[in-house]
């Protein structure tokens, strides 16, 4: 048990400075790594896929908003058919084609457009931030089911072992009733011995069975075989720490001042209401009675008509009745909304990171002692066995030892699995829990900054994107999960 010990803090040391996951040993060709899942989450996860098309939308407010402050023109044309003309006109048209084209070229427009392009900014830039969290939940997520399928295998291992043990027990202490070495009651203990593990079996088997469900839904794929999960590097020493780091690094505080910023963008837009606008204007009327023009009296018709016009028009606000002044206070709410949102996503961090800090820590000290307890256990149960075959421990003693062991080793399982979502857990919030952080070299990391930069002065009305598909994979073709055990997926994640 020490050599196990030092090989494992040897590795932890060996691991320090490295990815997380590039020290993932090779695996046979048949089983799964957590850099693997990780590669199919990040692909196909209908959350995250989703969250990506929904920054594209966000990034598309950009020329939204810039398009008011650009030159627009319209051409509109109107064909008349007289079909009933009234008597005693003195000229008769039979039919017209009217057409007007007219250009707008927007001037000053008291702020508002300058400003609302930079709210849309901010938006943008808050919205790539959220991203970045949803990646990380994402991801959290995904390790919480990898190592919940690990530890719910290794539980229902350890129960169908007690199972069958505690059913040779049943069967020696028959027997020695039998010949009246033991009496009716350490064979009914017995017996219930057993039928209370086979009731723990049949929970453990419903939790394998529910987190293989949950890792289809994280993953996207059923788990086969499960690589035991490799160190997690790059973990704080204190939670002063980690906290310094999460409160620079976390993507929800980012996009929280992002989205402060873009309120206070909409104040200033809001104030632009009471200003002045100036903006230039062009027209050109052309009128055509296709040379169908009749008159009582001889004049001159001719068949087209043509004029143009170029002016400025500018507008001054009076009166409008309260609403800019509405508008402004209501910018000014939800700007201190914003703010206080911020202090709110600040103290969820907060929480976040000490929470994780102090699980991740005593989860590695509930490894230590579950890890004594077995050891210990394990002694304890050969000196009972030995101690009861010569008359001088009785069955229930012999049952209690056996429980007592594998209830330290559920505990071993269970705190090598929650140390390991808790470290994972804690990056996160540390802001170092994305894909670039994690080395998934398989796949093409998806940039947010790219669409932003093809979408953001396009300024053809007829341009557009291919239609929409979908990225993410359905599971309602997998197979419904059972409480199978892969034998090599024992492995725990280490800690």
């Amino acid at each position: 048990m020490s050599s196990e010990r030092a090989r494992r803090a040897m590795a932890r040391r060996m691991a320090g400075s490295l990815s997380l996951l590039a020290l993932a040993v090779a695996a046979p060709a048949a089983a799964e790594s957590l850099k693997g899942a990780l590669s199919k989450a990040y692909v196909s996860n209908p959350t995250l896929t989703a969250a990506r098309a929904n920054q594209m939308a966000t990034d598309e407010n950009v020329p939204i908003q810039r398009a008011a402050g650009l030159p627009s023109a319209t051409i509109t044309s109107t064909f008349n058919e007289n079909i009933l003309i009234p008597g005693g006109q003195f000229v008769i048209i039979p039919r017209t084609l009217q057409s007007q084209g007219q250009l707008n070229v927007p001037i000053y427009q008291g702020g508002t457009v300058r400003n609302n392009i930079k709210a849309a900014d901010a938006r943008v830039a808050a919205g790539a931030e959220t991203l970045r969290g949803t990646e990380s939940s994402v991801f959290s997520q995904v390790v919480a089911a990898y190592n919940d399928v690990l530890r719910d295998m290794a539980i229902v291992e350890f129960n169908r072992a007690n199972v069958k043990n505690l059913e040779v027990n049943l069967r020696a202490t028959r027997d020695r009733f039998e010949v009246g070495d033991l009496t009716r009651t350490d064979v009914a203990q017995s017996e219930a011995r057993l039928s209370q593990a086979q009731a723990d079996l049949r929970n453990a088997e419903a939790n394998l069975i529910g987190a293989k469900e949950r890792y289809i839904q994280q993953v996207g794929e059923p788990p086969e075989t499960l690589d035991a999960p490799p160190p997690l590097p790059g973990l704080p020493a204190s939670v002063d720490e980690a906290l310094d780091v999460a409160l620079k690094e976390n993507p929800d505080i980012a996009a929280a001042l992002k989205n402060m910023e873009a309120a206070g963008f909409d104040v200033k837009s809001a104030r632009g209401g009471r200003l002045p606008t100036l903006s230039g204007f062009g027209t050109f009327n052309r009128s055509d009675n296709f040379g169908g023009a009749r008159a009582q009296v001889p004049i001159n018709i001719p068949s087209t008509q043509e004029s143009a016009v170029l002016g400025a028009q500018l507008s001054i606000p009076v009166f409008q009745g309260g609403r800019p002044a509405a508008q402004i206070r209501q910018a000014q709410a939800r700007q201190q909304a914003a703010m206080e949102n911020h202090i709110a996503t600040e103290r969820s961090v907060v929480q976040q990171v000490r929470a994780a800090f102090a699980s991740w820590k005593a989860s590695l000290d509930v490894i230590k002692s579950a890890e004594a307890a077995i050891a210990a256990n394990s002694l304890s149960l050969e000196g009972v066995r030995a101690e009861n075959s010569v008359g001088n421990r009785t069955i229930i003693e012999v049952l209690n030892a056996e429980q007592e062991l594998i209830n330290a080793r559920v505990q071993l399982a269970t705190a090598r699995r929650n140390a390991y979502v808790a470290g994972f857990t804690l990056l996160a919030a540390m802001g170092s829990a994305e894909a670039r952080d994690l080395g998934l070299d398989d796949v093409a990391i998806y940039n947010p900054a790219d669409n932003y930069r093809q979408v953001r002065r396009d300024i053809f009305d007829w341009s557009s994107r291919a239609a929409p598909t979908i990225k993410a994979t359905r599971t309602t073709g997998t197979p419904a999960q059972d409480a199978s055990v892969t034998p090599s997926a024992a492995g725990q994640p280490q800690d």
